[in-house]
């Protein structure tokens, strides 16, 4: 009985010491993993961003699917965590926060489809979109730019392109190389050019 005692007091012993030996030793990597992503502090999470009310160009866009764009990029952005909060167009709270980027959305193409006939066939009556979409700096600086696509080929409403073009973009903004670090020196850099003009 006391040598099983004596036996499971050991083996906490060494289990304790193993983890006390063992957080040292990740400590310091878990800290400089940090700063490699963060550079002077800023990380990409460390942003806010603002979506924009979706830009319809020159095309006769149903003013249905400008909202419905709008409400699913909301939606899908916040899914990726991808910024510290996401402010819809005309939220004053947006101009509060330090570290702010502005989505635009400007409609490029749009195919309407027919669900229909993509009922009867997969070859035709596909719903299409495609758009610019840019993030800028307060100061208008674009960060990114790309050329995005949505549809829908196969079962489901014309609608259904808009969630696949938010998503689309929510996506290609989370994979894209932009860097919360490289953002902030130029919008420091913008503000020092712009305390200097004024004194």
């Amino acid at each position: 009985m006391k040598t099983s005692k004596c036996n499971s007091s050991i083996a906490c012993g060494v289990i304790l010491v193993a983890i006390i030996l063992a957080l040292p030793g990740r400590l310091p990597s878990q800290t400089s993993a940090a700063k490699s992503c963060g550079g002077n502090g800023t990380s990409p999470t460390d942003w806010s961003v603002q979506v924009n009310q979706v830009n319809s160009g020159n095309l006769d866009l149903a003013y249905s699917f400008q909202i419905a764009i709008y409400e699913n990029l909301v939606e899908e952005l916040n899914k990726t965590k991808q910024f510290k909060q996401v402010f819809r167009d005309g939220d004053r709270k947006a101009s509060e926060v330090p570290n702010l980027l502005v989505l635009k959305t400007i409609v490029e193409k749009y195919t309407q489809g027919s669900e229909t006939r993509r009922a009867v066939t997969t070859v035709s009556g596909a719903t299409k979109l495609a758009v610019r979409s840019q993030l800028l700096t307060r100061e208008g600086k674009v960060v990114l730019e790309r050329t995005v696509n949505g549809d829908v080929r196969f079962f489901g409403s014309n609608l259904r392109a808009t969630h696949n073009l938010a998503r689309n973009i929510a996506k290609t903004i989370k994979q894209s190389s932009w860097s919360g670090r490289s953002v902030q020196g130029t919008a420091e850099v913008n503000r020092r050019k712009s305390h200097e003009s004024k004194g």
